[in-house]
């Protein structure tokens, strides 16, 4: 006699499932096979000529982060239109504004503080996915514009500063960077600067030279040259990781009505108050606990209008609503 095993009542999952501490995937290598990184704990710069197929892999990176339930976004895009799309789900969406750059950095900059704080008093390195705080991805299209191109001499020296000290300390406080320039040149991605990058990838360069400031010194005499990478062929890139050799890929590429698409599902699920009566508000409750329908059907559900993750850790979060 067939017997049939009750399902644990552990609840329904809230959201799509994605964390950005999972492997994200970005592509796939000449052989065919998934190309995946994992973005929480390393940061990652994208280098090449226009056209090369840099946003392409910006916006694969940001669709994933607005999609992941633990994840907050810090967007800057002096164009305005290659990150444009994703605005109604970032904490802070920065156009051609120089003080509004520096501005976000510098809070960003006292958010990392205030982590690294929290986690001195636990005896810990590093924030981990148990700890409950949100990843906040930092995506930069383009570096140059900020840091050579728009604002005083002071004021750009002051966005390489800090976008140095992110990179260089924000990873293991959970604020991966994520920059893109189509100036790969010395005076923009300094090796100091460059080194920080856990993977870095080089998408089709002019010159020998500028493949190698993306990738690492030497790598174009080896044969590792983004130079090789015919005009036509947008999104082919190489791709390094920390200690790892380059291997070429082809960036995942989402079309407008795609990222449209995407972007309007996530900002849905983001949305900082719920929808009333009959939809219960499952961020004030256990998983497992809430009752549905609700008892009163007809009075509105509780809402909320702070993060949907909020820290133990007080003031190490950037606020939902950003002035």
């Amino acid at each position: 006699m067939a017997t049939t095993t009750p399902a644990p009542d552990t609840g329904i999952p809230v959201g799509p499932g994605l964390s950005m501490f999972d492997p994200i995937f970005v592509g796939i290598d000449e052989f065919g096979q998934h190309v995946n990184i994992t973005l929480a704990y390393r940061n990652l710069l994208a280098g090449g000529e226009p056209g090369g197929g840099k946003s392409g892999l910006l916006n694969t990176i940001a669709a994933h982060a607005a999609l992941s339930v633990d994840s907050r976004l810090v967007l800057l895009d002096g164009k305005l239109v290659e990150l444009g799309q994703w605005e109604d789900c970032a904490d802070a969406f920065i156009g051609p504004d120089i003080t509004a750059a520096l501005d976000v950095l510098k809070r960003l900059q006292l958010v990392m503080n205030n982590r690294y704080a929290w986690l001195r008093a636990h005896g810990r390195r590093k924030v981990t996915a148990a700890d409950g705080l949100s990843v906040i991805t930092v995506l930069i299209d383009e570096i140059a514009f900020y840091s050579a191109t728009v604002g005083s001499k002071q004021e750009q020296e002051e966005f390489v500063a800090l976008l140095r000290d992110l990179v260089a300390r924000g990873r293991a406080a959970g604020i991966p960077v994520v920059a893109a320039t189509q100036r790969p040149s010395f005076d923009i991605i300094p090796t100091s600067l460059r080194d920080l990058f856990g993977y870095r990838a080089a998408f089709r360069c002019t010159t020998p030279n500028s493949s190698n400031i993306v990738l690492g010194h030497g790598w174009a005499e080896q044969g590792y040259t983004a130079t090789d990478i015919q005009p036509t062929n947008q999104g082919a890139a190489y791709l390094i990781a920390e200690g790892g050799v380059p291997r070429r890929i082809k960036v995942a590429y989402l079309s407008d009505a795609q990222i449209a698409g995407i972007a309007d599902y996530a900002a849905w699920i983001r949305r900082p108050r719920r929808l009333p009566a009959l939809v219960p508000d499952l961020t004030r409750v256990e998983l497992g606990t809430a009752a549905w329908p609700p008892a009163n059907a007809n009075t509105p559900a509780p809402t909320t209008s702070g993060p949907r993750n909020t820290p133990s850790c007080g003031s190490s979060a950037l606020p939902r609503t950003w002035p």
